[in-house]
């Protein structure tokens, strides 16, 4: 399993972005490979995190290489004012099983 994080600093969103922002879900939450998703915000809103799960690194790859998806990295200075990726292979996950999560299945 690996995870994807997203972090970056929302800039100023236009319709182009929400078109895209919602057909770049619908293509990754429909393919084989996908486990999930998760986004967390700054205690200040000022930074978000969206976690994205994958199965295998070919899950992966066919994500990032949709046009659409392609599309829109090539336009992110018209919507963010800065990004980062994280790129995580995950080896194990715990808790006391009181939250369900994503990764309690590895």
């Amino acid at each position: 399993m690996y995870s994807i994080a997203f972090i970056f600093k929302p800039g100023n969103y236009d319709e182009e972005f929400y078109t895209l922002d919602k057909q770049i879900e619908q293509f990754a939450e429909s393919l084989p490979g996908f486990l999930g998703k998760e986004r967390w915000q700054s205690p200040d809103g000022k930074m978000i995190n969206s976690t994205y799960y994958w199965e295998d690194q070919e899950a992966i790859k066919t994500f990032s290489s949709h046009p659409k998806h392609i599309e829109a990295k090539r336009q992110y200075t018209k919507w963010y004012d800065g990004y980062h990726i994280v790129v995580s292979k995950v080896e194990r996950s715990y808790g006391d099983g009181a939250l369900s999560h994503i990764t309690s299945n590895i």
